[in-house]
């Protein structure tokens, strides 16, 4: 499974999320799925199989299909019930 975190200019805040998600899924002990960052111009639905993005993008990123949408990207209890969910759904929890 492939999870890619996107924000309006790929730098700082999809890079931050990505490498949130990757300690959460270390904490979790799952290893079958990659984690990317992008910005929201360059994200296609072919990318990944889940997206996160911030709310204040979530309009803009509607088209890219199956969309997690973060109330706050610093809240790790939020992201990590987030991933969690993701994982389960998709069978890897």
């Amino acid at each position: 499974m492939k999870i890619l975190t996107v924000c309006g200019s790929g730098l700082g805040t999809s890079f931050m999320v990505e490498m949130n998600i990757k300690q959460i899924l270390e904490e979790l002990g799952v290893t079958e799925v990659e984690v990317t960052h992008s910005d929201l111009s360059s994200a296609t639905p072919g990318d990944a199989d889940v997206f996160f993005l911030a709310k204040d993008i979530a309009e803009g990123g509607a088209h890219l299909g199956n969309v997690v949408v973060l109330e706050s990207i610093i809240d790790m209890e939020e992201l990590r019930d987030k991933v969690k969910q993701v994982l389960q759904e998709n069978g890897l929890l």
